[in-house]
């Protein structure tokens, strides 16, 4: 079980202007006094075809934590557009929200982000070199894209299992009585080409499968040996690092720009500084 839960995140200045700052007000609760601060970092991919072009944006250490729900600011200055290529400063990208606890990270939230002129004429004839302070952002709130991860905390308790469990009961099958290789290959050979095509089909979807691994930003949550999916995303696992812009964009289009909720005036504070978070008092 998770020490910190993450329980919202609500973007305060959306949508916005390309070079304004990201403002989250992230919300979560903790059920144990922690020993260490909680690390948020925010960075934004700027561009699908290389990591080489995200940039870390902003990171901020949180404590100390008190036991119970607790809310705190996040601000992130916008991506220098020196380092992302003019090609990719237009359209569909993603910023991901992520904390740790002692260099561990547990849980991540990823947003599309949809970049496009303030006009329509200029986003029917975009200029070859993008004007930056005609552009605005749009970020697609109401649809995260969240993975947590089962981390040690501050016991050797609360590690993860390394190894799935021992199961004995597996093996009180004597091998003579499994449906081996060798049948299944008789088998294939009996029934023909296409039988041997089939088969082959299926080995590689299971070999397919078992090599997945775990989704970066899948909306699915890692507990131990199972994954269960996450209520907040019904959508399945998605890596949205890896996403096509044509599939980035059908997922933004149709959605209406609203919004968001004033902003917040907080202290600056450089990156890496400690913040206290504020606590939410039950009603």
């Amino acid at each position: 079980m998770s020490v910190v839960s993450l329980l919202g995140v609500n973007i305060l200045n959306n949508p916005a202007k390309f070079t304004d700052k990201y403002e989250f007000e992230i919300t979560f609760e903790c059920l144990e006094q922690l020993e260490k601060d909680l690390e948020w970092k925010l960075t934004y991919v700027g561009s699908a075809t290389s990591d080489q072009y995200d940039q870390e944006l902003d990171s901020l250490f949180v404590g100390p934590i008190p036991v119970g729900v607790n809310k705190f600011i996040f601000e992130a200055d916008a991506p220098k557009t020196s380092r992302i290529p003019d090609a990719d400063i237009l359209g569909v990208t993603v910023v991901l929200l992520t904390c740790s606890y002692d260099g561990r990270e547990f849980v991540r939230v990823g947003y599309y982000v949809n970049n496009e002129y303030e006009t329509d004429e200029l986003n029917a004839d975009p200029p070859a070199k993008p004007i930056i302070e005609k552009i605005r952002r749009n970020i697609l709130a109401d649809k995260p894209r969240v993975t947590r991860f089962a981390i040690k905390w501050d016991s050797e308790a609360s590690a993860p299992a390394e190894f799935p469990p021992e199961q004995p009961e597996a093996d009180l099958q004597p091998d003579e009585d499994e449906y081996g290789a060798d049948e299944l290959d008789e088998e294939v050979e009996e029934e023909g080409p296409e039988a041997a095509a089939a088969a082959k089909g299926q080995d590689s979807a299971a070999a397919a499968a078992a090599g997945d691994g775990d989704a970066e930003m899948g909306g699915v949550e890692e507990n131990g040996d199972a994954a269960e999916e996450d209520e907040s995303d019904e959508e399945g696992s998605v890596d949205l690092e890896n996403e096509t812009e044509d599939e980035l964009e059908e997922e933004i289009e149709g959605e209406a720009a609203e919004g968001g909720d004033d902003a917040m005036d907080v202290d600056e504070k450089p990156a890496g500084a400690t913040t206290k978070p504020q606590q939410v008092m039950a009603h």
